[in-house]
């Protein structure tokens, strides 16, 4: 009968053991229209967001890429905190399974009138196990697991990011470069024109009015011209500081292709936006925080309830009394129940702060997705007109290039001035320059749509780290 209660007992306890309060946990759906509403870009052969810097047309980018990931401050904080929840996962898990320890002890007493001189020596086996009745421990294992997810998720969205930044940092140097050479030639221009408006001021034939504007037009033009030196050299320390190599080795990386600007293979966008913000690893560490608070509610609401902890110990034990000794086994077994009865509301505040971190953390996702749906649809906008707006900018370069030769051939002939010639220069240095700062802003357009579709993340690599 005894045999049977004990056996009953065990089988209540196991039963609790395997139920967990709080909510199950079920992930929300994103919150996105059917479809984009900005028309998918189109054209050429779309490449897939794969190994998409390898598609560009100068092998540099993937290149610098690759040494930036190497050695990245940025990846090396996002690995650490994996590491950190690695080890916080196995923490929590090891709340499911007995404690086991190894003590030892001993112990000499006397001194007393009355009292016997004794030595006590003690080793053996300490056990615990905290049957986790109402599943809080396993809550927080859950919690746990889903704060690594979403910390290796966001490994990759720092890779992701750190590759658009070095993306866009490049181009934006080639373009600035580009750029500069047409500062340096309309500075060549302006002093053309300066030096034959003094001549003709000396001698008479121009005001001096026409000769203070022709200096102060130099004047302008050297000015634009170190703005544009600086502009590039701040590019040059931006690369430095994400690839971590030194500024001269970088330099004579960069000589090669000099003023020219890379250019992408376009991508593939599926046009069901869930599809593609599901695929965002900012997303998916914004769903895993959310995973964890639901789980933490769980956590909160079984410190409310009683906890079993069963205690054991196993050993042998030497006692010398007055030259008398004796020695043997022991061994006790025993549970220990914690009945929480008062405590002023701690533990119920603590379950309705943790349902406050959900909501935070639900609203947190909701806000995520929205601004996710939004960078694309933004991307998908910039992209939609880029090839007029390029067509548009390269006709009127094309057009001034002409107007410029018309005017040269004329002035070689004598029937043009030389300051017209100038002027259509500068008129066709300024068509060239804006034709190239819109290649620019169509190359950041695709950088900034691959960025916005979560990059080369899948949810089948999200647990795969670089050592």
């Amino acid at each position: 009968m005894k045999l049977t209660r004990t056996i009953g007992s065990l089988g209540a306890c196991v039963f609790l053991a395997s139920c967990a309060i709080g909510p199950e946990y079920h992930s929300p759906e994103p919150a996105t229209a059917p479809k984009w509403l900005a028309p998918l870009p189109h054209g050429g052969n779309p490449a897939a967001l794969v190994d998409w810097w390898k598609q560009f047309d100068d092998p540099l980018v993937a290149e610098l890429i690759a040494v930036a990931e190497s050695d990245s401050p940025t990846l090396d904080l996002a690995l650490a905190r994996v590491k950190q929840s690695r080890a916080a996962v196995t923490a929590a898990r090891s709340t499911l399974f007995p404690a086991i320890g190894l003590s030892a002890s001993r112990i000499r007493s006397g001194g007393h009138p009355v009292a016997y001189e004794q030595t006590i020596s003690r080793g053996g086996f300490d056990a615990s196990w905290e049957l986790d009745l109402f599943g809080g421990n396993r809550r927080g294992g859950e919690a746990s697991e889903a704060r690594l997810q979403g910390a290796q998720a966001a490994w990759h969205d720092a890779r992701i990011s750190l590759a658009a930044e070095i993306g866009l940092e490049y181009a934006g140097l080639r373009s600035c470069q580009a750029r500069l050479e047409d500062a340096d030639n309309e500075l060549a221009s302006r002093r053309a024109t300066e030096k034959l408006t003094m001549t003709m001021v000396n001698a008479g034939l121009a005001a001096p009015a026409d000769g203070a504007l022709a200096q102060a037009s130099a004047a302008e033009g050297a000015m634009r011209l170190l703005a544009q030196r600086v502009e590039c050299d701040i590019g040059i320390k931006a690369l430095v500081a994400l690839t971590g190599l030194d500024e001269p080795q970088l330099r004579s990386r960069l000589a090669p292709n000099h003023g020219r600007l890379p250019l992408p293979a376009t991508l593939a966008i599926s046009e069901v936006p869930a599809r593609v913000v599901s695929a965002r690893p900012d997303i998916v560490v914004s769903e895993r925080n959310l995973a964890a608070a639901s789980a933490e509610i769980g956590v909160a609401e079984a410190a409310r309830y009683p906890r079993l902890t069963l205690l054991g110990m196993i050993g042998r034990q030497r006692q010398s009394v007055d030259g008398a000794s004796g020695s043997g086994g022991i061994w006790s077994f025993g549970p220990t129940l914690d009945l929480p009865i008062f405590d002023a509301g701690r533990r119920a505040a603590d379950a309705d702060a943790a349902r406050a971190r959900y909501d935070e953390a639900l609203a947190t996702y909701k806000g995520r997705v929205r601004n996710a749906v939004r960078e694309v649809e933004e991307a998908l906008v910039r992209l939609g007109t880029a090839n007029e707006r390029e067509n548009a900018s390269r006709r009127a370069a094309e057009n001034f290039d002409a107007v410029f030769r018309a005017a040269e051939q004329r002035w070689q002939v004598g029937i043009g001035s030389q300051l017209d010639l100038e002027e259509t220069r500068r008129l066709a240095i300024a068509a060239r320059s804006q034709h190239r700062l819109v290649q620019y802003s169509n190359v950041a357009a695709w950088i900034g749509l691959y960025r916005a579709a979560g990059g080369d993340w899948t949810p089948e690599n999200a647990a795969e780290l670089k050592p």
